[in-house]
């Protein structure tokens, strides 16, 4: 870090976890107001008969700790069990136009909402309205659509199965399968790509394999941001061992360091344990030369084992056995050359080597990766190239190995389980004919970035969102937001307020729904709710806080609300199964086999886990073999040819979970009360004739092949020296979502390139004067 000193901008020199984190987590209790509350929430996140944290995706052990949360769990519970409410009284002091003004942490920290509202334009404002008439104009203005398909309907990682089905339901009799879906923007190449390879869109690992595993390959993610409790289980690895490898342009200090709050013994002495043995810091966009150079030493390895005599490095049973398209995959490799390979990763020939021979060495290896992987322009061929590399030594569908797409809302895996996708297959209208008595076009639908252009071209004139903030998340914000303006009808289901509902059509309403912590009280009594972890674990989530508002109704409730008042001669029996929620899994188990005996299954203390074929060596069916695919080139990403553009990926701060700004602070990165900071190389900095401190513009240049300028652009930011690889740059998300074009997206799976963005970055035309 550079000596100058720049304002709320430090290094910070600590483990992750620790005093810090638990000293984190009662400032965010004290500061929501509620501690009684927010207390008692906590002792019942992630236990058997608790709630599943609203944050990320990570499984539970078997046998839950008294505390099994994590600082940004606690942040997350503390965010929807807080005492601070948005009554009417608010937007009555307000118009939506002074609201736009806050920021998103501000809109967000304002509390719970707790009536439902309905804008009217006139006066500018939300005004109160009752469930009653709400659902009635909903219901008459998707009615009144000249096609099914000019409605969308999102759904956020948050929402239940039960109310995800439900949902999905409706929109089918509805007669669209328009569902724009948060895994849209983040793990979306996972379940276009890891199909292809093998047969299914999940991991193939459990909690337990962890256990048992040789090596963990650690590609594009940060565990201590943004699944903290992931940290457990990677401590528990090097503590026995094991080597863990981390791939990542950045260095997070969650895979260099950990301090257990759990362990009294480093608490105490403040100590921590080291997570990584190695860190490889690629260049942004060169992970699949990393890749393609550690199989490249893998073909050479086997081939002089195997010309002295040996079994050869490769599993060479299982390729036969249970693959196929080897040969394609070792012509590509063989014709790649190393020069090509150390170039474009920003690794050294020896680093690329040495990665491989710890895979090599290792009998049984785990592969996690994130969004670091899959938010580029050839996501799909990321995630099959990481396949790929697995599949070389045997290390899918055995114990103690496997491939672990590590996901991030708590039931974004889940949601697609149940039906969220603008991808019917026969089999699901079979299904669901045969269950409800109703057909549904197979016509695809459309996906989150399909959806923003529907918008933006006047072919779609409604939006529902099941929760979410879907106008931050997206990219393009300049294209996104004008878009949504000319929506006849807007529908928000949301526990808080966020900048999506201030972009109101010319119908627009907000429905305030039941948070995870709170209790879930229907017809037939207590509900629970299920949700799928990032490692295909079923299990049940009830609630146990008193409602933040007495006007509250479940998402299961809402959806039923709005199907009742848009399908008066529905075939569904909405209220009965609004009444009792098994009912509800009756119909997902008659729908999709593999959830047989739901309801008694789910009741057992960790739930089920769902048949993922890959994981016993089952590819798709009888005869199907997993498949070697190859990704032409090395270029993830389109490549500028100005010699001066940089590489620039957007990045979540410690504050922050998705698009939910809780502070300004991001600890571990050394950053604190501000997020309009630029992460650079220092000889980057020196090349541009910056220092630290600088303030900067940044222009994109993704267009067309990545070659042609765009008018997106930022003034007025910060240049931070850091340690990132030259060429490498990287700024917050979502602040940085102006820079990527809508039409900036992998082709396969949709997903927007946030990841790799060139850019040009000059001293800034604003303010010359450094901060």
């Amino acid at each position: 870090m550079a000596e100058r000193k720049v304002p709320g901008v430090e290094n910070f020199q600590g483990a992750a976890g620790g005093w810090a984190s638990l000293g984190a987590v009662a400032r965010v209790l004290k500061n929501q107001m509620a501690v009684g509350r927010e207390a008692a929430a906590l002792r019942r996140v992630n236990q058997p008969t608790g709630f599943d944290c609203p944050g990320c995706a990570w499984p539970d052990p078997k046998h839950t700790s008294s505390f099994e949360f994590c600082e940004n769990g606690a942040k997350a519970v503390s965010w929807e069990a807080t005492g601070k409410r948005v009554t009417p009284e608010l937007f009555a002091a307000h118009t939506v136009s002074d609201l736009w003004g806050w920021s998103d942490h501000a809109l967000e920290d304002a509390g719970r909402l707790t009536q439902p509202m309905a804008y009217d334009a006139t006066s500018d404002r939300y005004q109160p309205i009752s469930w009653e008439d709400a659902f009635v104009r909903i219901g008459a203005a998707l009615r009144e659509l000249p096609h099914p398909d000019m409605a969308e309907f999102y759904t956020s990682g948050r929402t239940s199965n039960e109310a995800a089905f439900l949902y999905q339901l409706m929109v089918r009799e509805f007669g669209t399968n328009n569902f724009p879906d948060c895994s849209n923007m983040c793990h979306e190449a996972t379940s276009v790509g890891l199909p292809e390879s093998i047969g299914v869109g999940k991991g193939t690992v459990t909690l337990e394999d962890f256990d048992h595993c040789d090596a963990l390959f650690s590609f594009g993610h940060n565990p201590g941001t943004n699944h903290p409790r992931m940290l457990s289980t990677l401590r528990a690895i090097s503590k026995r061992g094991a080597p863990i490898i981390a791939v990542n342009p950045l260095r997070e200090r969650g895979l260099e360091r950990f301090t257990s709050p759990q362990d009294p013994g480093e608490m105490l002495t403040n100590s921590s344990t080291p997570i990584a043995q190695t860190y490889y810091q690629v260049k942004i966009g060169g992970d699949v030369a990393l890749l393609k150079g550690m199989m490249k030493w893998l073909f050479e390895a086997d081939a002089a084992d195997l010309a002295a005599g040996g079994g050869g490095v490769l599993d060479h049973a299982f390729i036969a056995e249970h693959t196929s398209g080897l040969q394609a995959l070792r012509e590509d490799i063989e014709g790649t050359r190393w020069d090509d390979l150390v170039e474009i990763s920003g690794l050294s020939r020896a680093d690329i080597e040495a990665a491989a021979q710890v895979y090599a060495k290792a009998e049984r290896v785990i592969l996690c990766y994130g969004m670091g992987m899959t938010q580029h322009r050839f996501g799909t061929q990321n995630v099959q190239q990481m396949a790929n590399l697995m599949l070389l030594r045997g290390n899918i569908g055995r114990v103690g190995a496997g491939i672990a797409p590590i996901r991030g809302h708590s039931n974004v895996q889940g949601d697609r389980t149940v039906g969220i996708t603008e991808k019917p297959t026969q089999t699901l209208v079979d299904a669901i004919k045969r269950s409800y008595g109703f057909e549904f076009p197979l016509t695809h639908g459309h996906d989150a970035v399909e959806a923003v252009r529907a918008i933006r071209d006047g072919r779609s004139k409604a939006l529902v969102c099941l929760g979410g903030n879907l106008a931050v998340a997206i990219s393009d914000p300049e294209t996104t937001f004008p878009a949504m303006r000319k929506l006849d009808l807007v529908v928000h289901v949301a526990t808080k307020l966020n900048r999506s509902h201030l972009i109101p059509a010319k119908q627009a309403f907000l429905l305030p729904c039941l948070g995870r912590t709170e209790l879930d009280v229907q017809a037939s009594g207590v509900q629970s709710v299920t949700v799928e972890d990032s490692m295909s674990m079923v299990h049940a989530s009830q609630g146990g806080l008193k409602p933040a508002s007495e006007h509250l109704l479940s998402e299961p409730a809402i959806v039923a609300g709005i199907a009742k008042a848009t399908l008066p001669g529905s075939k569904v029996d909405w209220q009965s199964l609004v009444d009792d929620y098994d009912r509800i899994r009756d119909g997902i188990e008659s729908v999709f086999p593999f959830f047989a005996d739901y309801n008694r299954r789910v009741r057992e203390p960790g739930g089920f886990r769902l048949y993922i074929g890959a994981s016993v060596r089952d590819w798709g069916g009888p005869g199907r073999k997993a498949n070697f695919l190859v990704a032409p080139g090395l270029n993830e990403d389109p490549r500028d040819d100005r010699s001066d553009a940089l590489t620039m990926t957007t990045i979540r701060s410690h504050d922050q979970y998705n698009t939910s700004i809780y502070g300004f602070n991001d600890r571990y990165r050394g950053v604190n009360g501000r997020r309009d900071v630029v992460f650079m190389n220092a000889a980057d900095l020196r090349a541009r004739g910056l220092k630290h401190g600088d303030r900067i513009d940044i222009e994109s240049r993704m267009g067309t092949g990545g070659t042609e300028a765009t008018s997106q652009n930022l003034r007025g930011f910060i240049a931070v020296e850091y340690d990132i690889p030259r060429g490498s740059t990287a700024m917050y998300y979502p602040e940085g979502n102006c820079l990527v074009p809508l039409d900036s997206h992998d082709p396969k799976s949709g997903t927007p390139a946030y990841k790799s963005i060139p850019v040009l970055i000059r001293a800034s035309q604003e303010a010359a004067e450094s901060v």
